[in-house]
C-alpha cells in the first residue's frame, strides 16, 4: 500500500472512532437510572427552533429583497414552512415540504 492510501484508511478509521465515542457520549454520561439534567431537556426543547433559524438566515443571507422579483421565491419558500410547520407540527415535514414548493417554484414558475 501506498502512503497516500494508509493516510485515507488512518483519517477514515479515526473518524470513524471519534463518531462512535460521540454517539456513545450520551449513554455514557446519562446512566438510566439518573434523571436527564434540566439543562439539557432545555436544549431538547428549543436546538430544533433554534436550528431551522440559523438555517433560514443562513439560506437568505444573499438574497436583496430590494430588488423585485428577487427574493419573493424564498419568502414563499419560508411562508410555506411556516405554514406546513403550523399546520401539521412537524419539524422534518416542514422542512421537506418547503423545500420542495421552494424547487418547484424556482423550475416551473418564472419570477
Amino acid at each position: 500500500m501506498s502512503i497516500a492510501s494508509v493516510t485515507i484508511l488512518f483519517s477514515i478509521l479515526l473518524m470513524s472512532l471519534i463518531t462512535f465515542g460521540l454517539r456513545l457520549a450520551p449513554f455514557l454520561l446519562f446512566q438510566s437510572s439518573s434523571k436527564t439534567p434540566p439543562m439539557i431537556q432545555y436544549l431538547g426543547r428549543v436546538m430544533p427552533s433554534a436550528i431551522i433559524a440559523m438555517l433560514i438566515v443562513y439560506c437568505i443571507r444573499n438574497v436583496h429583497f430590494t430588488q423585485f422579483p428577487s427574493g419573493l421565491s424564498e419568502i414563499i419558500g419560508i411562508a410555506s414552512v411556516i405554514c406546513l410547520h403550523i399546520w401539521k407540527r412537524q419539524f422534518l415535514f416542514s422542512i421537506l415540504g418547503g423545500t420542495v414548493i421552494y424547487m418547484a417554484i424556482l423550475h416551473f414558475v418564472v419570477l
